[in-house]
């Protein structure tokens, strides 16, 4: 089978299904795991990647008012690489591609792919769309050990926090202006021992006001950009200053984009990490790489 990953999440699923080698396009953001970095790239963003999360805020404002899409799909390559299989997604207007973009490409497509769009919400959404990529490539059984495998990873970390007392958290999805978190988010701090402040679940994150933030009076602020690596998300953190000194939590800098935002098998890996910030006695602390404690001022 010849899929077209129009999602950076859809490509980690496929290739944990070991389908890498069926994955004939991804996007420009599919960068998990590092080989698929070579595959042939259909999309590319209309944003410069050097702006701020205000300015980037604003532009992805303007775009969504003039009705324009935030990335542009190489429609000829798509012809050219003549897919069985297009994963794509309606969920988020601002994280991948439009659905209507896509299908009007799809359309045009002499071989008449299968269209498939992933609307994940909650992590067992994420574990029913592994399932369904499965069936749908011809590869049920090893869908299912994945699946299986994940959930023992969740149950594991559910068991070593039974008992602690539950901290209570803020996840910010964007700094400036800050956004709540949503979608499976809460289900993740939930799962990890903690108490959700601000966070929707099963609905999209949203523009807040600071003050709702200090209101909240968190235990712990997690920094989880959608987007963003960790170095950049740090770099808005720094830049926000003041904000985030004054407040009484400790503050935690992760790397959404490849985590928390993407909602793939490595959901359950932002469940391990968010474990070890929350219960560091009880579940080991998040590598570097993924995410880092902000040091408060003296």
């Amino acid at each position: 089978m010849r899929i077209a990953s129009l999602l950076p999440s859809a490509t980690e699923i496929v290739c944990a299904l070991g389908l890498e080698n069926d994955l004939v396009a991804v996007t420009h953001e599919c960068d998990y795991p590092e080989s698929v970095r070579g595959k042939p790239v259909l999309t590319r963003t209309v944003l410069s990647g050097a702006s701020s999360s205000a300015e980037v805020d604003r532009h992805i404002l303007e775009l969504v008012h003039q009705g324009s899409s935030i990335y542009a799909l190489d429609a000829p390559l798509l012809e050219a690489l003549h897919p069985d299989l297009i994963l794509t997604q309606e969920l988020c207007e601002v994280c991948a591609v439009s659905y209507p973009i896509v299908e009007r490409a799809a359309r045009r497509l002499g071989s008449s792919p299968q269209l498939v769009s992933l609307e994940p919400e909650s992590l067992e959404d994420v574990f029913a769309n592994i399932l369904f990529v499965g069936r749908l490539a011809g590869r049920p059984d090893a869908a299912q050990g994945v699946c299986d495998s994940l959930r023992r990873r969740v149950a594991a970390v559910v068991q070593r926090v039974a008992g602690r007392p539950r901290r209570s958290v803020v996840c910010l999805e964007w700094v400036d202006p800050p956004f709540n978190c949503g979608h499976w988010t809460p289900e993740l701090v939930t799962l990890a021992g903690g108490d959700a402040r601000l966070g929707v679940a099963r609905q999209p994150a949203h523009p807040i006001d600071w003050r709702q933030v200090v209101d909240a009076d968190p235990e712990v602020v997690v920094v989880m950009a959608c987007g963003f690596s960790l170095d950049r998300s740090l770099h808005e953190v720094e830049t926000a200053g003041g904000r985030f000194e004054a407040l009484r939590a400790q503050t935690w800098v992760v790397d959404g984009n490849a985590f928390f935002n993407r909602p793939g098998p490595r959901l359950v890996d932002s469940v391990e990490i968010m474990a070890g910030i929350l219960h560091p006695g009880a579940v080991d602390p998040p590598p570097r790489s993924a995410a880092r404690r902000l040091q408060p001022v003296s």
